[in-house]
């Protein structure tokens, strides 16, 4: 079976090529080298000469609040673009099975908890990520009217909640919340620091589901894909406070200080939890607990630290 994959060299991606079903596939995962996604033309002729059996989009430009706020425009247009082209170019040669990649910022921030798939588009989206979760809405949507004007497309979309793990982006300008503190808290064991800063009250509860887990569902989902939902969250069923979250990573890396709080910075939602009652009943569950995922991201971060990681 032949597999297009977009966003190959990024966590998404690298997790589905090493996972142990890969290969099982005939993956062709080209660089941004080989085929630059905002070149329409170019993704057109790509896709058209590989003739795969289903696309994977999972390409994108992500990164945590402090990017999307330094960046609204980057986040909004380059999602876009990227969306619009992989997914028209798999629809107009004719590809049966195609997979988008959602992510939860796409519900309302005062959507009741947790987030059904249903609440897309029913409300105002969290101003922090809001270019962000417009490009991707609109990439669920394309896929939403192409399967609905002909039948036989099986175009859909996954909708993960925030994702953590092996070749995740350590980069303080760029990393999400799992990432960040764990060079944060790393740095601070090594430096002897007494305390570290924790953004606002540490009481905003987020979900992150261990990036493997994610790439088991894909190969899951290849199996049963036209029984799978037209819109599916993916996510643990139960989230965990900011301070949570730095207390399982101190408790990985070994840093015994304190948290101070820092009020003066923005936080985002206050709750951002999907429901998987569609995902359970398609029958798949998550294995990583969340202190063991840690540890296998912390163990990760340090053998590449000293390669840019």
């Amino acid at each position: 079976m032949k597999v297009f994959l977009t966003g190959g060299s990024g966590m998404v991606g690298k997790n589905i090529l090493e996972h142990s079903e890969a290969e099982n596939y005939e993956i062709f995962a080209p660089s941004s080298q080989e085929l630059d996604l905002l070149d329409r033309d170019a993704v057109r002729r790509h896709i058209e000469a590989v003739e795969p059996d289903i696309v994977l989009h999972a390409a994108g430009k992500v990164g945590g609040i402090q990017a999307n706020i330094a960046n609204p425009v980057g986040f909004l247009t380059k999602n876009l673009d990227m969306g619009l082209n992989v997914i028209s170019a798999a629809a107009s040669v004719g590809v049966t099975n195609l997979l988008n990649f959602g992510i939860s910022c796409m519900d309302p921030r005062e959507a009741e908890n947790p987030l059904i798939e249903a609440s897309i588009l029913k409300g105002e989206l969290e101003p922090t990520n809001e270019g962000y979760a417009l490009a991707k809405i609109v990439s669920a949507k394309l896929c939403e009217y192409i399967a609905g004007e002909d039948a036989s497309k099986n175009y859909k979309t996954i909708i993960p909640c925030n994702l953590y793990g092996r070749y995740d982006k350590y980069d303080p300008r760029h990393s999400h919340l799992i990432p960040a503190v764990i060079r944060k808290l790393d740095n601070a064991r090594i430096e002897g620091k007494k305390a570290v800063d924790i953004w606002g009250d540490g009481m905003a509860r987020r979900e992150f589901m261990y990036a493997g887990d994610l790439a088991e569902f894909v190969f899951f989902a290849i199996d049963r894909f036209e029984a799978m939902p037209q819109n599916l969250n993916i996510g643990l069923g139960r989230d965990y406070s900011i301070t949570e979250y730095y207390e399982a990573v101190a408790l990985a890396v070994g840093f015994d200080g304190l948290f101070q709080h820092d009020l003066s910075k923005p936080v985002g939602m206050k709750q951002k939890l999907v429901d998987i009652q569609q995902l359970t009943d398609f029958g798949w569950h998550h294995k990583t607990q969340l202190i063991d995922g840690i540890r296998k991201a912390y163990s990760f971060y340090k053998e590449g630290k000293n390669n840019g990681v």
